[in-house]
């Protein structure tokens, strides 16, 4: 009786021990995942600690239209006010191109007070040239106009982990390269010791003659091999039939494979396999997107558990 007693308390160990490995730790709302013309469906994407409705956006291209389709198909049960108000605890921006930070402008008369993060060189082209009083109110707490002071503008400091307000959650700022030397922003994002990893619009190292990949690479090849980086999100905006001439700061497949073969060097040759990566950014036509996605499939020689998202339908990571 006492050998069966300790077998079946060892058995029911491990079976807790893989059940917590396979939980989720972040739960990702798409409000937007698109990268251009379709103004309803562009960059943005809610993360919160799963369980939890303090959710920090990862860019802001499309906020409500977003809202609106994740409430639609159940993902919240509250209404796209409160959502916007009480659910989007601040904003995390990675450059300031519209199809980046459009939601952000066009909502701000009807959001709460919270807090934009960015780095210097994204905060300052804000303030200058959307919040400026001018183009739209300042409904942040700095630069020029009249300050409504709606919003606390934050700058990040790069490589340097500081935790988002009214969130359990850390992140921490890596610079890309976006048609160098216009910069892009990527962000890890940490609650306890899961991580999860955003890139904003990033160009491959070899193109943008730039290491900023690399270093992020380096970064993060640590936390993949040790299975606590749940899930990358990172662009590939066009076809590989886009020529390198055209890229204007974007991957094609062939670069997004030839950016994750760096990766592996790093991580070591079976660490990507199953890896979760979520594939933001495709530029439309449709056709493109298709053969976006039709060639990743068919390159995957590293076993990436590739993910495409859909607009409102939530993930569990």
């Amino acid at each position: 009786m006492k050998h069966t007693v300790i077998f079946l308390v060892c058995i029911l160990t491990i079976t807790t021990s893989l059940f917590a490995q396979d939980k989720s730790a972040f739960q990702l709302v798409p409000l937007g995942v698109k990268g251009g013309l379709d103004e309803t469906n562009l960059s943005a994407y809610l993360v919160a600690p799963t369980h939890s409705n303090a959710f920090v956006c990862l860019d802001a291209g499309t906020i409500n239209a977003g809202i609106t389709k994740a409430i639609e198909n159940n993902v919240f049960k509250a209404s796209s006010t409160e959502v916007l108000q009480q659910y989007i605890k601040g904003y995390l921006i990675s450059h300031a191109h519209l199809d980046h930070v459009s939601g952000l402008i066009i909502n701000s008369p009807a959001d709460a007070s919270k807090t934009v993060y960015a780095t210097n060189a994204c905060m300052t082209m804000m303030q200058n040239h959307y919040f400026n009083g001018e183009t739209w109110a300042n409904f942040g707490d700095e630069g020029p106009g009249y300050q409504i002071k709606r919003y606390h503008f934050q700058t990040l400091k790069l490589k340097q982990e500081i935790p988002l307000s009214n969130t359990d959650m850390m992140v921490t700022a890596f610079p890309l390269s976006h048609v160098n030397p216009f910069e892009s922003t990527a962000f890890l994002i940490r609650h306890d010791e899961d991580y999860i990893l955003y890139l904003g619009d990033t160009g491959p190292d070899t193109i943008e003659n730039s290491d900023d990949l690399k270093q992020l690479w380096t970064a993060i090849a640590p936390l993949i091999k040790s299975k606590k980086l749940r899930a990358m999100l990172i662009e590939v905006s066009f076809p590989n039939e886009q020529a390198d001439t055209a890229l204007f700061g974007h991957l094609t497949t062939d670069w997004f494979y030839k950016e994750m073969k760096v990766l592996q060097e790093l991580t070591g040759e079976k660490a990507l396999t199953g890896f979760k990566t979520i594939i933001t950014h495709q530029k439309p036509p449709i056709e493109n997107m298709i053969k976006i996605k039709t060639q990743l499939e068919a390159q995957n020689s590293l076993g990436l558990d590739l993910i495409f998202p859909e607009q409102g339908v939530k993930l569990e990571l």
